[in-house]
């Protein structure tokens, strides 16, 4: 019988914490996202032994959704099991956050942003990890065909009857921000956070948006007050070393998952390799370089990292040992951090 898990008690002195937004919470400059590595076929000691090791490190700050996993839902339910064991004396040190948008279950109420679906999957997540709350919860992307009052609404309610402290929105385009904080302010009802894909080879949030006064994402959620967590800041492994020598076999582009072997062009190797030799320069991996590079902008709150792996978690962890970039590194990496095509959410921003 292995021993309990006793967290590490200098799990705070290394780690960099950010105020989201303007309200009072603070967060981990890196946060521990379950997107992937944390369903079925994973082994859940693998799982265990990351979670186990960001808490270590000051990861305070873990992000899910109903369907992570794969299948739907399994990593919610490994989370749970762990919130039920090691991490039951800590919870009120952890910040657990999780989302509904997309596809959970079959039927006409099982996706998008009604207040039937939304919070019917909050209940869901919470019986999946055994919670009372979540700290936020997440409308995952805009509904064009539901009111937003309603799918609003639907997260007051979930704050409002103590099922999450917080709410947030994720993948909404400036003007869809700028709609759905005016209607959660009509209802007395503070949006805290935005949820964006962000990274060198995907940078819409920094593109002006016409219908929001020419405004990008990043200066609107500073004008409302909300903080910003960017997901799939590493380009979902294509801002590491992964791909640098071709394709490996096993990895994610040759699973058929959420990235396909037709972002890998040549142009892409090319902008790439020019970046891993910035990152030696600095004596940073590509990784490190591409987490530095998101979190240079004080409007970011976090940046959200998967981890298949303790080493890998640990390597993005090192970041923090060297956060500054010079304005001369800045320029140098402005010709090779370009538009990848890689933006899957474009189209439910946009709606």
């Amino acid at each position: 019988m292995t021993d309990p898990y006793v967290a590490a008690p200098e799990r705070y002195g290394s780690m960099t914490y950010r105020r989201c937004g303007r309200s009072g919470l603070q967060l981990p400059a890196l946060s521990l996202g379950l997107w992937h590595n944390f369903g079925h076929g994973h082994p859940e000691e693998t799982q265990r032994a990351i979670v186990r090791h960001a808490f270590d490190r000051g990861v305070t700050h873990f992000d899910l959704a109903n369907n992570y996993g794969p299948p739907p839902g399994s990593a919610e339910e490994s989370f749970g099991r762990m919130l039920a064991t090691e991490l039951r004396p800590y919870r009120d040190e952890l910040v657990i956050s999780t989302k509904a948008g997309y596809f959970m279950w079959p039927g006409p109420y099982g996706e998008w942003g009604s207040r039937k679906y939304l919070l019917s999957s909050l209940d869901a997540s919470l019986r999946r990890m055994g919670l009372d709350y979540v700290d936020i919860f997440y409308s995952h992307r805009f509904d064009p065909h539901t009111p937003l009052r309603e799918t609003i609404g639907a997260l007051k309610t979930a704050v409002d009857s103590g099922r999450a402290l917080y709410a947030g929105l994720s993948s909404y385009s400036p003007t869809r921000t700028l709609e759905a904080v005016g209607v959660a302010r009509e209802m007395g009802l503070d949006l805290l956070i935005h949820q964006p894909s962000y990274s060198m080879l995907n940078r819409w949030i920094e593109q002006p948006d016409e219908a929001a006064e020419g405004k990008n994402l990043l200066e609107v959620v500073d004008e409302l007050g909300m903080g910003l967590i960017a997901f799939s800041p590493l380009a979902q492994g294509m801002l590491t070393s992964r791909y640098l020598d071709g394709i490996p076999e096993g990895s994610r582009a040759t699973r058929n998952s959420s990235l396909s072997t037709d972002f890998l062009t040549e142009e892409y190797f090319e902008h790439a390799r020019a970046l891993q030799e910035i990152a030696e320069s600095r004596g940073q991996s590509l990784a490190q370089l591409a987490l530095a590079w998101v979190l240079r902008d004080g409007r970011v709150t976090s940046a959200l990292i998967g981890a298949s792996s303790v080493e890998q978690l640990e390597d993005n962890l090192r970041t923090l040992e060297k956060l500054e970039l010079s304005e001369e590194e800045i320029a140098a990496i402005e010709p090779h951090a370009v538009d990848g095509g890689i933006n899957l959410w474009a189209r439910s921003s946009q709606s």
